[in-house]
């Protein structure tokens, strides 16, 4: 299949007798204007623009640079009988392949499409190797194996290529930034900025210069153009946390960009265009706060594309102990001390509390215990006080704890005629932590009925 060109030039024998020599090898359409050529470039978009300086009443330069903004744009020629180094140079700064002057010698004009043609191909089947890598591997800041979990990493692994906005709903600390982190780095989009915003810390006024910018003077204290968190993560990602704090004024702007791909600095009114991917996530139920109209709902279903829920901690258990040994490395690196593994006491403390607090509050009981641990391991006295009163020594609370624990899963698998993957299901835990509680209380696995 022949690569494309399009040739912009408002000379009718440039543009004719460019075609004659280039046809035989390439597919050729011609524009007499900028709109024309746009129109075309929106239709069906060329692999090579060769574009003329002077075209009448419109700028090839301006042209050129409205093509290379496009998320996937044809590689540009600049082509004028004006030639002169500073206009060279300054067409190549604006993002040209390369430059001709008129009359074009077109044995380089064809040496220059073929070179820069191959160099199109090289770079797609590189960005599509990343890709094909990218679908197949483990996101690294994603920890854990537990079927929730893996369900968790699935919709990441399958959404990270697109470009579709992601809403990631969650309670506190189960791990929303790292998911979207996890999208962003399998993404086409990893070696552009990844640019977070924590909305509830800021107020509406204060929010809308954070992620739009403004002018000089749009406001008191607005002594020089600030530029926002759009433009900043132009080409990569935008993490709005939080997102069910945001005024209506600013949920409007939000909705503008998402809808025209475009928008303005506070006080300004030169209209910018956005190429963000957006992620937001939220402890909220939007879809309840929509039916209370304290959120819009049009811009809810911008933002719910692809939903995902980061599933609270006490639902997958066996993950504890991977994210002990991840969280283990990081502190003693972070702040310089050996790597050291926790006692078993410990270990039992951490694997059965309740964590309110999520995986956050995990890591900061790991590095709690780093920091303050002074033995070869860390011992339960190492960790914080909450973790310490709930694993106590054995004494009447705790024998009255393991009867009733003991009673739950007799009912349980009662009630599931002994099938004891029912019952994890049941008792909300996995068929792992099943068993362990069964080993603790004296049934054992060969006791189990056939399923």
């Amino acid at each position: 299949m022949k690569q494309t060109i399009l040739i912009v030039d408002d000379e009718k024998n440039t543009r004719d007798g460019l075609r004659a020599v280039l046809e035989e090898h390439f597919e050729v359409s011609l524009a007499s204007d900028a709109a024309g050529a746009l129109a075309l470039i929106d239709a069906d978009p060329p692999d090579l623009v060769l574009t003329d300086l002077k075209l009448g009443a419109d700028d090839g330069m301006v042209l050129m640079k409205k093509i290379l903004k496009r998320s996937d744009p044809p590689i540009c020629i600049m082509m004028t009988a004006y030639g002169s180094v500073d206009t060279a140079v300054e067409a190549m700064r604006q993002g040209a392949y390369d430059f001709v002057t008129k009359p074009v010698n077109i044995d380089r004009l064809e040496m220059l499409i073929r070179r820069a043609l191959r160099e199109k191909t090289v770079q797609a089947e590189n960005l599509e190797l990343r890709q094909e890598v990218r679908k197949t591997r483990t996101p690294d800041r994603m920890i854990g194996r537990s079927p929730v979990m893996e369900r968790v990493l699935e919709t990441i692994r399958q959404v990270a290529p697109s470009k579709a906005t992601v809403l990631i709903q969650g309670e506190s600390g189960s791990g929303k930034e790292v998911a979207a982190k996890a999208i962003h780095d399998l993404s086409n989009r990893a070696e552009k900025p990844f640019v977070a915003v924590h909305c509830a810390s800021l107020s509406p006024q204060l929010l809308e210069s954070e992620l739009f910018g403004h002018e000089k003077g749009a406001f008191t204290g607005a002594g020089e153009r600030r530029i926002g968190r759009f433009e900043q993560a132009s080409g990569g990602t935008l993490f709005l946390d939080e997102i069910g704090e945001i005024d209506p004024t600013v949920q409007v702007k939000i909705l503008r960009v998402l809808g025209e791909k475009s928008f303005e600095r506070v006080g300004g009114n030169q209209t910018l265009n956005s190429d963000v991917r957006l992620i937001a996530a939220t402890n909220k139920d939007l879809a309840a706060m929509v039916r209370a109209g304290t959120f819009r709902e049009d811009l809810f279903f911008r933002l719910n594309v692809v939903p995902l829920t980061m599933p609270p901690l006490r639902t997958h258990p066996e993950d504890i102990p991977l994210l002990i040994g991840a969280f283990l490395k990081e502190m003693a690196k972070e702040h310089d001390k050996p790597e050291r593994r926790f006692t078993p006491e410990a270990m039992e403390a951490l694997e059965t509390h309740a964590w309110p607090g999520n995986i956050r509050e995990l890591r900061a009981a790991v590095e709690h215990a780093v920091v303050l641990g002074g033995g070869k391991e860390l011992a339960l006295g190492d960790l914080p006080a909450s973790l310490r009163a709930h694993s106590a020594p054995s004494g009447e609370g705790e024998m009255n704890l393991a009867r009733i624990e003991a009673t739950m899963i007799h009912k349980a698998l009662d009630e599931c005629a002994g099938n004891r993957t029912l019952a994890a299901k049941k008792l909300g835990i996995s068929r792992r932590t099943l068993h362990r509680h069964l080993a603790q209380i004296g049934i054992r696995k060969t006791q189990e009925p056939i399923n």
